[in-house]
């Protein structure tokens, strides 16, 4: 194929001046133009357009430098060399050509000529007909040396080191190291939740920029030591996933020695409690109901069935219990039985979607109940809290220890030992306020004990009930 001529042709009425100054379409050239809102740019803004004809999308900005190039060309018949090509039509020049091996792996041409010719003459200089095989770009000198490069990595990846350069991992080896990570909990037997903490622990690392250097430990240990935002136990955490994560390369090291820090549990009112209740949602309302009287933790009864509930016995079972709990059963209010039978029965679970949703819209609605009870220590309640006002409570009234440890599923007694301190610190300090109700019928006695008054003493006939506010 040869060139016999060229022209560049520039569209009317993109950026250029015309008499009509219309706008064109320069796919279709039709002139059924729409404005299609503005594109910002750091040099300010500019005007978009659609085609309603071809639907191009295109702006005054980007088709100011459109040029579109038509050569017109026609097929040689047989092969012609290089010199009875014409060149004229662009420039004058005299092009050598150095021939090569024919076995090289990559067969064109080196143009070893020197050009003189338009901007556009060496644009379409490319398009020439190139016999296959010439060599382009590539001489013996340059394949040897190549060869020789090719040869010093292999043997570096050979005789690899265990320097901290060769421990620095690229960011596609990081990625592959968190998928390893959790398939090497998951063989190891560690339990979701375990696995998804450790990982985020990990992923916090690389977020930080240690992703390169997770196979140094003195390197991570330096870096957990200077983080003043995070919180010791926190702290702990981190070494634990990254002793994991060292267990899993066949590498250890000496962690540093973190220590949670013992803290008390907020434990709100119970008028307090009653508020969220009420100021929640449906479905919120009587998820926050069931931990109050299961004091449960909150995976336990989000993943509760249907079939976990015995409306006759007025019990529910946990049958789902979480790290470090034992699965039991619990008696409830049939007040709770009834609300619960209510919600819609879409799956086997009675509580739909997952524990991080929940907790956010529950976030939302305690916001809302904070600002409209005047209450800013609403906020500080979680889903937790009721697992502890509860245990609290019950340590109260029975002063059973093993009662709420059975109660609570825990597999230590060292683990309710906490709400023993939590009680006397917290009724030694308290008002005397109670509230008061009067029983005369046993039916009316056995109402005021399920939703926990106490007895008192006898008066008139009628018994005496106190809770505290």
């Amino acid at each position: 194929m040869i060139f016999d001529s060229f022209e560049v042709t520039f569209p009317k009425g993109l950026g250029l001046r015309n008499k009509s100054k219309k706008l064109i379409c320069p796919e279709c050239k039709s002139s059924r133009i729409w404005k299609d809102g503005i594109r910002h740019t750091n040099n300010g803004e500019v005007q978009r357009y659609i085609c309603r004809s071809c639907s191009f999308r295109f702006s005054k900005s980007s088709t100011q430098l459109k040029v579109k190039i038509h050569i017109r060309s026609q097929v040689v018949e047989g092969s012609q060399t290089q010199n009875n090509l014409p060149h004229d039509v662009i420039t004058g020049f005299d092009s050598a050509f150095k021939e090569t091996i024919n076995d090289f792996p990559f067969l064109r041409s080196e143009n070893v000529a020197s050009h003189e010719r338009t901007v556009i003459g060496q644009k379409l200089n490319r398009l020439r007909h190139y016999s296959s095989t010439r060599q382009v770009c590539v001489s013996k000198i340059g394949a040897k040396n190549l060869t020789e490069v090719e040869s010093r990595i292999e043997k570096r990846a050979a005789g690899a080191t265990t320097s901290s350069k060769d421990k620095t991992l690229t960011t596609q080896e990081v990625k592959g190291k968190l998928v390893e990570f959790a398939w090497f909990m998951q063989k190891e037997g560690y339990r979701p939740a375990t696995i998804k903490a450790r990982l985020d622990c990990i992923k916090n690392l690389i977020n930080q920029g240690m992703g390169p250097r997770l196979l140094e430990p003195e390197a991570i240990k330096s870096f957990i030591a200077i983080q003043s935002g995070w919180e010791d136990g926190y702290k702990r955490n981190v070494v634990y996933a990254y002793t994991t994560f060292l267990a899993m390369h066949g590498m250890t090291w000496n962690p540093p020695r973190y220590k949670k820090p013992d803290k008390l549990p907020f434990i709100p009112l119970e008028s307090e409690i009653d508020q969220l209740i009420m100021t929640t949602g449906k479905r919120m309302s009587v998820f926050l109901h069931g931990l109050k009287e299961t004091a449960a933790d909150p995976g336990e009864l989000q993943a509760m069935k249907w079939i976990d509930i015995n409306p006759k016995s007025r019990t529910i079972s946990i049958n789902y219990p979480v790290k470090g709990h034992k699965a039991r059963i619990v008696c409830v209010s049939n007040e709770l039985i009834e609300r619960l039978n209510k919600l819609p029965k879409v799956n086997e679970r009675v509580f739909q979607g997952n524990i991080r949703s929940l907790q956010r819209n529950f976030y939302d609605q305690r916001k809302n109940a904070s600002r409209k009870f005047n209450n800013p220590r609403l906020i500080e309640v979680t889903f937790t809290t009721f697992r502890h006002w509860k245990a609290t409570m019950e340590y109260h009234k029975t002063k059973d220890v093993y009662h709420v440890k059975r109660l609570l599923g825990h597999c230590s007694l060292r683990s309710t030992e906490i709400y023993i301190n939590i009680e006397q610190a917290i009724f030694n300090e308290a008002n005397d306020e109670f509230h008061v109700k009067v029983a005369e019928t046993l039916d009316e006695a056995c109402k005021l004990l399920e939703v926990g008054f106490e007895y008192v003493t006898d008066m008139d006939g009628k018994k005496l009930f106190r809770k505290r506010k």
